[in-house]
């Protein structure tokens, strides 16, 4: 028996020393990619698929084993799987990168606490989730203490987007950004006539800041396609079969984009559990994150218009008052939506047409506002932004591409010091040939009761931002005589204050 143990113990102990060096042996990945949510699966399998070596680790184990064996099936793809963090961050060839993909806030903090442990200097974390940018960056001055690199990183493109190739906006480190760049080039979206669809944006946390303006010009751009959808179907009674052909043919043109082209499948697809299409069950609230809210702050703080992303932000707080909204329909039904061409044919292609040309000068407004606030913080922060990047890795693999971007990017080529998207020579040219179209589309609107706040606030903006004399004049000289806030004046140099209250009091006597 005791020669019978021992024999048992040696055997173990050689199969012990196997395993040691088998373990010793296995290859190290490249990269590692911490929390295994939709996006964070579909990034991982990408890596991938790319001929990236990757780990991947998630603090509920199921995610790792559905993410491995999503690799099998999807081309048995190298990709490993860790249950634990130390054996994740361990499997990763030094210097190491994991790229987190958690929830904003607290969740990343608590992620980055369990991988440093085992972490060494000179290894990197990239938080890929909508992070404010300040979060980001005193994270990236508690890494640099610790001898860690730190990178905010932007991903956009959803879920598709995140498995075939997003846009990324990498903000940080530059070293961190170097340590990585080779991967981030070919899992980006590639554009044939610009490259990847990634750039290093900036210092700081600059990548989630142009990362929460782009989620601001979404929030705008989505809004100005649902006014432009309720006009063609309130007024001009469009069906969805013709509105799913109208925003297939606009599709085509100067509105080409990834919003244009989902929303004509949403009007093509039929309701798969009862009658009709799927887009008149929706229910009419629309959900939110908080990057266009953080968008519009900024725009406040800045000083920076930006009535267009606001008013979009506008419309998603009103629409969330569903049952408020139902009780108000029920005070104010004597008037409901007025048929104001009631008495005439609508003429559907002249209203299409217009639509059309309001929806794209709205549009323009709405980049304008979200370009400038890019370049106000760019300023404020000394990043030294490049507008023209920007638009340009937004071409492809995010919410907002479209054929429109390559024409702001050749705005700001022209000339980067551009003042205002508005004032661009070609862009111009364009509104201008527009704006009559776009002030029928919105009185319409207005006159049947209507709402296109969106579409209203952007004519507003550029009809403000045109004038050279604005009634501006009043409003200051209000300050002045209640609060005695001086004003200049138009005549001479110097700062001005009269004593409005007295001079209107003698007047009176």
């Amino acid at each position: 028996m005791c020669c019978s143990a021992k024999l048992v113990q040696i055997w173990l102990a050689s199969l012990k020393l196997q395993v040691l060096e088998k373990l010793d042996m296995a290859p190290l990945t490249r990269i590692g990619l911490a929390g295994l949510a939709v996006m964070g699966q579909n990034l991982a399998l990408n890596i991938a698929e790319k001929g990236f070596h990757i780990s991947v680790y998630n603090r509920t184990t199921s995610k790792v084993d559905e993410t491995v064996e999503r690799a099998k099936q999807e081309g048995d793809l190298p990709l490993y799987g860790f249950h634990d963090p130390e054996s994740f961050v361990k499997s990763i060839q030094k210097p190491r990168v994991i790229i987190m993909l958690v929830k904003a806030g607290a969740p990343v903090d608590q992620t980055i606490k369990t991988l440093s442990i085992y972490m060494e200097k000179g290894d990197c974390i990239i938080d890929g989730g909508n992070e404010w940018y300040e979060n980001t960056e005193r994270r990236e001055k508690a890494m640099a203490e610790l001898g860690l690199l730190y990178l905010g990183m932007g991903v956009s493109g959803g879920e598709d987007g995140a498995r075939h190739g997003p846009s990324l906006m990498p903000g940080g480190s530059f070293m961190a950004y170097k340590h990585i760049e080779d991967i981030l080039l070919k899992v980006a979206a590639q554009v044939p006539d610009s490259g990847p669809c990634v750039t290093y944006i900036g210092k700081g946390g600059s990548g989630n800041f142009v990362k929460m303006v782009h989620n601001g010009i979404e929030y705008g751009d989505m809004q100005l396609i649902a006014e432009a959808y309720d006009v063609l179907k309130s007024v001009g009674k469009l069906t969805n079969e013709e509105l799913c052909q109208v925003f297939s043919e606009w599709n085509k043109g100067e509105l080409l984009s990834f919003l244009i082209e989902i929303t004509a499948d949403i009007f093509g697809t039929k309701d798969d559990k009862g009658e009709g299409y799927l887009v008149d069950k929706v229910l009419d609230k629309t959900g939110m994150k908080g990057t266009g809210k953080w968008t519009v702050q900024q725009a406040a703080e800045l000083s920076v218009a930006a009535p267009t992303i606001a008013s979009s932000l506008d419309g998603r707080f009103l629409s969330g008052l569903k049952e408020e909204r139902v009780e108000a329909s029920k005070v104010f039904k004597s008037i409901g939506i007025r048929d104001i061409l009631a008495d005439q044919v609508v003429d559907k292609v002249k209203l299409i047409h217009d639509v059309r040309q309001a929806l794209y000068a709205s549009k323009i407004c709405s980049y304008a506002q979200g370009m400038n606030l890019i370049r106000a913080k760019s300023a404020e922060k000394v990043w030294d932004l490049k507008l023209g990047q920007l638009t340009r890795i937004w071409k492809g693999g995010c919410i907002i591409r479209a054929v429109f971007l390559d024409r702001i990017k050749k705005a700001y080529d022209r000339n980067p010091n551009l003042p205002n998207l508005l004032v661009d020579p070609e862009f111009a040219k364009e509104i201008i040939e527009r704006q009559s179209a776009w002030r029928k589309v919105v009185s319409i609107a207005i006159n049947s009761g209507i709402s296109t706040p969106g579409m209203t606030s952007s004519l507003a903006y550029f009809d403000t931002y045109r004038r050279s004399k604005l009634p501006a004049n009043l409003v200051q000289a209000q300050r002045d005589y209640f609060g005695a806030h001086t004003y200049e004046r138009v005549d001479m140099d110097g700062s001005f204050h009269t004593e409005w209250f007295k001079i209107a009091k003698r007047s009176k006597i």
